[in-house]
């Protein structure tokens, strides 16, 4: 019979190399505005299907669904802004 032992020492043995780096950090504040409207316009799908969807319901979706998009576009602008910026 093998006895059950934990292996947390080899898990946690890493966990200083698993931390996000400072350019990580960034990228993912440079994206909240994205993963924040992405939120919204989920809790606004959950919303409309925990009743029978209404007007009221179609337009919270239909604008949040414009955020996302809105949000994403400028995101594709500023990157294509900083591709294009070192070019001459």
């Amino acid at each position: 019979m093998n006895p059950i032992v934990t292996v947390q020492e080899a898990v946690t043995a890493f966990a200083d190399f698993m931390e996000p780096t400072a350019a990580e950090l960034d990228a993912i504040e440079l994206e909240m505005p994205a993963i924040l409207a992405d939120v919204d316009l989920i809790d606004a799908q959950i919303i409309a299907l925990n009743h029978k969807p209404n007007e009221l319901d179609t337009r919270r979706v239909r604008r949040a669904f414009g955020r996302v998009l809105a949000v994403r576009r400028e995101l594709a602008n500023r990157a294509a802004d900083d591709m294009a910026g070192g070019a001459a």
